[in-house]
């Protein structure tokens, strides 16, 4: 049982680091890509999808320190 929990631990860290840097690299690139290869519209839409997304995962991930 412990080391399932340990490497749900790692698995939960390893999520937690990748998170920003994967909108961070997402973003700028599907963005100005779709508005170049489709429409300016799919970029604001995609833009909206991903933000949210991202937010989302970033809100999810959040590793905050307990109040006492």
């Amino acid at each position: 049982m412990e080391g399932s929990a340990s490497s749900n631990r790692g698995l939960l860290k390893l999520v937690v680091a990748l998170t920003p840097m994967a909108g961070t690299i997402l973003f700028p690139l599907v963005v100005p890509i779709l508005m170049l290869r489709v429409s300016i519209a799919s970029g604001v839409v995609a833009a909206v999808l991903i933000g949210t997304l991202w937010f989302a995962a970033m809100l999810r991930t959040s590793e905050m320190p307990g109040h006492h």
